[in-house]
């Protein structure tokens, strides 16, 4: 509670977005939270320095430990994921990689997905087998070979959904459930939904993790990641970042937090377009497939539906012609960067190849059932009905494509 009595739990997601964590470190009348840059932090009395070194009273130390205004945003969003407790990262593959080392040993055992982030894919494919952990991906979509995996053994199971770059979706409360049953730890990356879609820890899971670079951030400026749970798991992530120094710079902490004042307002525009867009690219001779969990057509979107009050601001599409037809649509669009990011408040568009899983190989792709035609394009904030036209105008260019059927 602040000093004003500011209670996060009796309002809604988006005021909380807009006032929990600050009032507390708000100074001198100021209405922002201010950016501290200080490296260290001084006492005059040895016995309170060493209290709040060992954690035993509020304070700070040292920024790699922490900072005042990082303290801040692992605040806001420890609220609005409603958790006991959060720790702050550079960025969000770092948060990703903390979690991972933070509980696994040589002998441990992971059940994952298949589709992950192209960064998380290589943990579990290239360097997690380096110690000794087993890795095991299954199919994203076969619930009951996910279960059948963690009854031969399951320390740790990492989920991600929606899914980045095919927007699947996997559900949380039956797979938390099975692992709990097994003994594991359950890992949610929350990114493409946010809290204010979807909050995996009422679904059943320990941690939930995301890239604040993305939407939380929302405008393109400021790398971070974030982990939350229960006060007990994050305090064991919070001491290995403590050791291993990943720590977010205040200054891209502020630039997140001033991000997260808006972001109930953006997810909402973005939900809306990104579900407009979805349905009319479903209707378009030179798309191939739509994948949106907003969508009737969309295998689990009764398993969305139960567990995302949003569908999030992220689609994919494959177009018909494969990466010809990509290489020849993408330059054509008017209102999107070309560029590895998403959930901007400008619209991002690109293929996986370049962005979500540049670090993987095309046959790793393929096995991941990316196709090379597929584009993944986050919704920015522009009006719907001028993104559609831009949309339009740059598949009215693909050239024509006779005798070939889209299985539509």
């Amino acid at each position: 509670m602040s000093r004003k009595g500011f209670h996060p739990e009796s309002v809604s997601p988006g005021t909380r977005s807009v006032w929990a964590g600050e009032e507390e470190y708000l100074l001198q009348g100021s209405t922002q939270v201010p950016v501290v840059h200080s490296v260290s932090f001084g006492y005059e009395n040895l016995e309170d320095w060493h209290e709040v070194a060992l954690g035993k009273r509020e304070g700070h130390i040292y920024s790699r430990i922490t900072n005042p205004t990082v303290k801040v945003f692992e605040e806001k969003v420890r609220c609005l994921e409603g958790a006991e407790a959060a720790v702050s990262f550079a960025t969000g593959m770092a948060a990703i990689s903390a979690s991972l080392f933070t509980f696994l040993s040589p002998g441990s055992r992971v059940v994952a997905i298949k589709d992950t982030y192209g960064g998380t894919n290589k943990l579990f494919l290239d360097f997690l087998p380096r110690f000794h952990v087993e890795t095991v991906l299954c199919d994203t979509h076969d619930f009951a070979g996910i279960e059948a995996e963690m009854d031969q053994g399951c320390d740790l199971l990492y989920l991600e959904t929606p899914t980045n770059p095919t927007l699947k979706v996997v559900d949380v409360e039956r797979l938390s459930r099975a692992a709990h049953g097994q003994g594991g730890l359950v890992v949610v990356d929350n990114t493409f939904a946010t809290p204010i879609n979807q909050n995996p820890l009422n679904l059943g899971a320990d941690l939930v993790i995301h890239s604040a670079t993305k939407f939380l951030g929302g405008h393109a400026d400021a790398l971070g990641g974030i982990v939350c749970g229960p006060e007990e798991l994050v305090r064991k992530v919070y001491h290995y970042r403590e050791i291993n120094g990943g720590t977010l710079h205040p200054m891209a902490a502020y630039l997140l937090l001033r991000g997260m004042k808006t972001l109930h307002l953006r997810v909402r525009q973005q939900n809306e377009s990104a579900l407009t867009i979805a349905r009319w690219l479903e209707s378009q001779p030179q798309v191939d497939r739509v994948y949106y969990p907003g969508l009737e057509s969309h295998p689990h979107y009764e398993t969305a539906r139960k567990q995302m009050r949003g569908f999030g601001g992220v689609l994919s599409f494959s177009l018909e012609g494969g990466f010809d037809a990509v290489r020849s649509f993408l330059p054509h669009l008017r209102l999107a960067h070309l560029a590895a990011n998403l959930g901007s408040v400008e619209t991002v568009a690109g293929p996986p190849r370049t962005t979500s899983h540049v670090e993987c190989t095309e046959e790793e792709r393929r096995a991941m059932g990316i196709p090379e035609g597929l584009i993944r394009y986050s919704v920015g904030i522009e009006e719907t009905e001028d993104l559609l036209a831009d949309l339009k105008q740059a598949l009215d260019r693909l050239p024509r494509r006779t005798g070939v059927s889209s299985g539509k």
